[in-house]
Protein backbone atom coordinates (compact mmCIF):
# COMPACT_ATOMS: atom_id res chain seq x y z
CA UNK A 1 0.00 0.00 0.00
CA UNK A 2 0.92 3.47 -1.16
CA UNK A 3 1.56 6.18 2.02
CA UNK A 4 1.89 10.00 1.63
CA UNK A 5 3.55 12.16 3.58
CA UNK A 6 4.07 15.66 3.42
CA UNK A 7 7.00 18.45 4.51
CA UNK A 8 6.43 21.59 4.31
CA UNK A 9 7.92 25.06 5.97
CA UNK A 10 9.00 28.29 5.04
CA UNK A 11 12.37 29.83 3.55
CA UNK A 12 13.90 32.75 3.65
CA UNK A 13 14.13 34.14 0.22
CA UNK A 14 17.14 36.70 0.72
CA UNK A 15 20.47 34.59 0.41
CA UNK A 16 22.53 36.40 3.79
CA UNK A 17 25.85 36.26 4.28
CA UNK A 18 26.44 32.86 2.88
CA UNK A 19 24.85 32.95 0.14
CA UNK A 20 22.54 29.83 0.73
CA UNK A 21 19.51 30.86 2.68
CA UNK A 22 17.29 30.37 0.46
CA UNK A 23 17.49 26.57 0.49
CA UNK A 24 16.58 24.12 2.69
CA UNK A 25 17.62 20.01 2.96
CA UNK A 26 15.06 17.99 2.17
CA UNK A 27 16.03 14.57 4.13
CA UNK A 28 15.72 11.34 3.27
CA UNK A 29 18.54 10.14 4.49
CA UNK A 30 16.96 7.25 6.71
CA UNK A 31 15.23 5.57 3.94
CA UNK A 32 14.37 2.17 3.96
CA UNK A 33 16.23 -0.80 1.32
CA UNK A 34 13.52 -1.42 -1.07
CA UNK A 35 11.77 1.75 -0.91
CA UNK A 36 11.90 5.31 -3.04
CA UNK A 37 9.37 8.47 -2.85
CA UNK A 38 8.01 10.20 -5.21
CA UNK A 39 6.67 13.62 -5.78
CA UNK A 40 3.24 13.93 -5.94
CA UNK A 41 2.10 17.84 -5.00
CA UNK A 42 4.27 20.91 -4.96
CA UNK A 43 3.22 23.95 -3.71
CA UNK A 44 3.95 27.76 -3.04
CA UNK A 45 2.16 30.09 -0.97
CA UNK A 46 2.60 33.95 0.56
CA UNK A 47 4.04 34.44 3.75
CA UNK A 48 3.34 38.16 4.66
CA UNK A 49 0.06 40.59 3.74
CA UNK A 50 -1.61 37.45 2.15
CA UNK A 51 -4.73 39.40 -0.10
CA UNK A 52 -3.19 42.53 0.47
CA UNK A 53 0.38 42.84 -1.70
CA UNK A 54 1.44 41.75 -4.29
CA UNK A 55 2.74 38.35 -4.48
CA UNK A 56 5.75 37.07 -7.14
CA UNK A 57 7.52 33.59 -5.62
CA UNK A 58 9.31 30.82 -7.68
CA UNK A 59 11.12 27.45 -5.84
CA UNK A 60 12.70 24.54 -7.75
CA UNK A 61 13.57 20.74 -6.15
CA UNK A 62 16.80 19.06 -7.50
CA UNK A 63 18.32 16.06 -6.38
CA UNK A 64 21.65 17.16 -8.08
CA UNK A 65 24.98 17.88 -6.40
CA UNK A 66 24.02 21.96 -6.30
CA UNK A 67 20.77 24.01 -6.84
CA UNK A 68 18.93 25.47 -9.97
CA UNK A 69 18.05 28.73 -9.58
CA UNK A 70 14.02 28.39 -9.33
CA UNK A 71 14.17 31.88 -11.72
CA UNK A 72 16.01 30.57 -14.82
CA UNK A 73 14.78 26.47 -14.66
CA UNK A 74 17.08 24.63 -17.35
CA UNK A 75 14.86 21.22 -17.94
CA UNK A 76 17.55 19.96 -19.48
CA UNK A 77 18.78 19.25 -16.09
CA UNK A 78 18.13 15.90 -15.15
CA UNK A 79 18.25 16.42 -11.42
CA UNK A 80 15.35 18.82 -11.87
CA UNK A 81 12.28 17.37 -10.29
CA UNK A 82 9.80 20.06 -9.79
CA UNK A 83 9.65 24.21 -10.21
CA UNK A 84 6.84 25.66 -8.83
CA UNK A 85 5.46 29.61 -9.25
CA UNK A 86 3.21 31.94 -7.64
CA UNK A 87 1.88 35.08 -8.60
CA UNK A 88 -0.83 36.87 -6.88
CA UNK A 89 -1.66 40.66 -7.36
CA UNK A 90 -3.61 42.32 -5.00
CA UNK A 91 -6.27 43.68 -7.36
CA UNK A 92 -6.81 40.73 -9.49
CA UNK A 93 -10.33 40.09 -8.53
CA UNK A 94 -9.43 35.88 -9.67
CA UNK A 95 -7.24 35.24 -6.89
CA UNK A 96 -3.47 33.60 -6.89
CA UNK A 97 -1.92 32.10 -9.51
CA UNK A 98 -0.04 28.81 -8.47
CA UNK A 99 1.52 26.46 -11.03
CA UNK A 100 4.09 23.53 -10.92
CA UNK A 101 5.32 20.96 -12.87
CA UNK A 102 6.74 17.68 -11.07
CA UNK A 103 8.21 15.01 -12.22
CA UNK A 104 6.48 12.51 -10.65
CA UNK A 105 8.58 9.56 -12.38
CA UNK A 106 11.08 10.68 -10.42
CA UNK A 107 12.09 7.45 -7.97
CA UNK A 108 13.50 9.60 -4.46
CA UNK A 109 16.54 7.39 -2.59
CA UNK A 110 18.44 10.78 -1.61
CA UNK A 111 18.14 14.24 0.28
CA UNK A 112 16.95 16.78 -2.20
CA UNK A 113 17.56 20.51 -2.43
CA UNK A 114 15.02 23.24 -2.37
CA UNK A 115 15.61 27.16 -3.68
CA UNK A 116 13.30 29.49 -3.27
CA UNK A 117 13.38 33.06 -4.60
CA UNK A 118 10.77 36.15 -4.00
CA UNK A 119 10.71 38.18 -7.33
CA UNK A 120 8.79 40.32 -6.18
CA UNK A 121 11.45 42.78 -4.92
CA UNK A 122 10.47 42.21 -1.09
CA UNK A 123 12.28 39.30 -0.42
CA UNK A 124 9.55 37.43 1.75
CA UNK A 125 9.94 34.44 3.14
CA UNK A 126 8.44 31.76 0.93
CA UNK A 127 5.83 29.11 2.36
CA UNK A 128 6.03 25.77 0.45
CA UNK A 129 4.31 22.44 0.78
CA UNK A 130 5.36 19.21 -0.80
CA UNK A 131 3.26 15.44 -0.92
CA UNK A 132 5.03 12.40 -1.16
CA UNK A 133 4.02 8.88 -1.54
CA UNK A 134 6.15 6.02 -0.63
CA UNK A 135 6.78 3.53 -3.73
CA UNK A 136 8.17 -0.22 -3.30
CA UNK A 137 10.95 -1.18 -4.98
CA UNK A 138 12.25 -4.16 -6.30
CA UNK A 139 16.03 -5.40 -6.21
CA UNK A 140 16.81 -3.85 -9.77
CA UNK A 141 14.47 -1.56 -9.43
CA UNK A 142 16.44 0.01 -6.26
CA UNK A 143 19.78 -0.48 -8.18
CA UNK A 144 18.72 1.65 -11.05
CA UNK A 145 17.29 4.26 -9.06
CA UNK A 146 20.51 4.65 -6.30
CA UNK A 147 22.64 4.83 -9.83
CA UNK A 148 20.56 7.16 -11.40
CA UNK A 149 21.02 9.44 -8.58
CA UNK A 150 24.83 8.43 -7.79
CA UNK A 151 25.00 9.68 -11.44
CA UNK A 152 22.83 13.20 -10.99
CA UNK A 153 24.96 14.06 -7.76
CA UNK A 154 28.30 12.91 -8.84
CA UNK A 155 28.18 15.59 -11.93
Amino acid sequence: MKKEFVMRGQTPSEAGTTGVDNQEILNFSGFKPGMAYRLIEFQLWNSTSIGTAKAEQVASITAGKTSIDPVNPNFNDEGLIAVAALGDNESDAYGPTALSIINDTFLITQNLILTVKDTGGTNNPVNWQCRFESVKMSGPEEAVANYKQFTISDE
